[in-house]
């Protein structure tokens, strides 16, 4: 390693730490009340889908062996799928090992040179960077603001081959979602493919849990389906779904996401084909848990600014400074709870927040030592 290699990572570094910026992986002990995690229904330990995941490795070994053109794609990766596809009501589909690498390979190959994407303006990283590396021309709209895409539509729908149009449903830093009915209604005056990203809606939205399409009706009508075995479903993957075969063909060909990684272990398959049963079943767990953000919000509401309008259990208390923010998450850790703090340059600069995300599990009574907290800072 040559000594200016090392002396320019060290200055960088050395920046991020002076402006609370630097990142680290840390084992947290002793964590009484968990408001980090997107575990939303608590499935990660449900002794069913263990149980089940142990069943599947036990029959395809504890990895797939290779990837998915070559021997990966096994049986239980094929009734995985399947199953994706009856519950989300698409007619094809394909598999990845991250939603990362799903969301990368949907925005970097099927936008051409001659296309358009339009993007919400807090959509995931995972999109921001495979637009930003990508050979196609976007523009990102104000976030939730259907009337700034109707004017972009309007503008441009005519000077390209084909507009793409791409929002997640829970947004996964603001836990807010757009008007989906009115988003798929400027299709028929401004034809485009819609590309949504359920991967915080699927499981805490929906009469199935199949996310805010499924809430609002109109799975139907999203071309593009991305959505993650993790958060709700308890595992790891993802996938992307579609009633189109030649999308699917075309990433099995051209997308090094997936031909080139050896594919999801056997375990996470059978993780995902046990949680998918339950989730579907897990109603009466969803309303709980949009009774605890409704009651959370509520109780934070005159103490921090938070997004008013929804009760997902996405919750971001808005502190302003990283330095304060990282101040108040140390005072939680203090306490034994351990909540996200979201700074620069995943949030705009003056937006640092202590990202909540609660669990179909927490009680009131629970989370008020945090909220003696939120109290303490804003009062002192």
């Amino acid at each position: 390693m040559t000594e200016s290699f090392r002396s320019r990572l060290e200055k960088d570094l050395k920046h991020r730490r002076g402006n609370n910026l630097f990142r680290e992986v840390r084992v947290y002990r002793d964590i009484r009340l968990n408001l980090s995690a997107n575990d939303y229904l608590q499935l990660r330990r449900d002794p069913r889908i263990l149980k089940k995941a142990r069943e599947t490795a036990e029959i395809y070994g504890s990895g797939s062996g290779a990837s998915p053109l070559l021997s990966g794609f096994l049986p239980c990766h094929e009734e995985l799928l399947n199953k994706l596809m009856a519950w989300k009501k698409k007619r094809c589909g394909m598999l990845f090992n991250t939603g990362f690498m799903a969301n990368q390979a949907v925005l970097r190959h099927l936008p051409s040179s001659d296309d358009f994407v339009l993007a919400d303006r807090f959509i995931h990283h995972s999109m921001v960077q495979a637009l930003e590396r990508g050979q196609t021309r976007f523009k990102r709209y104000n976030h939730l603001d259907i009337d700034h895409l109707e004017e972009l539509l309007s503008k441009h729908h005519k000077n390209f081959e084909t507009v793409f149009v791409t929002t997640e449903s829970v947004f996964s830093m603001d836990g807010d979602y757009p008007d989906l009915r009115r988003l798929v209604d400027l299709k028929r005056q401004y034809p485009f493919v819609l590309i949504l990203d359920e991967a915080h809606g699927t499981g805490v939205l929906g009469a199935t849990g199949g996310g805010l399409a499924e809430a609002v009706g109109i799975q139907e009508h999203v071309d593009i389906l991305v959505g993650t075995l993790g958060k709700a479903l308890g595992g790891m993957g993802a996938y992307v779904l579609t009633d189109s075969q030649a999308v699917i063909d075309y990433l099995t060909n051209y997308a090094g996401e997936f031909i080139y990684s050896t594919f999801l272990p056997p375990y996470q398959a059978g993780v995902a084909l046990s949680s998918i049963d339950i989730v579907q079943e897990a109603q009466g767990k969803r309303q709980a848990l949009h009774s605890l953000s409704h009651w959370f919000r509520k109780e934070l509401s005159g103490l921090a600014h938070i997004p008013s309008g929804f009760d997902t259990p996405i919750i971001p208390i808005l502190i302003g400074e990283a330095e304060t923010t990282l101040e108040i998450q140390n005072r939680c850790l203090e306490k034994g709870i351990l909540v996200g703090a979201v700074r620069p340059p995943t949030v705009p600069r003056g937006t640092s927040r202590l990202r909540v995300s609660l669990h179909a599990g927490q009680t009131p009574e629970q989370l008020l030592p945090f909220i003696s907290i939120i109290n303490e800072w804003k009062t002192r």
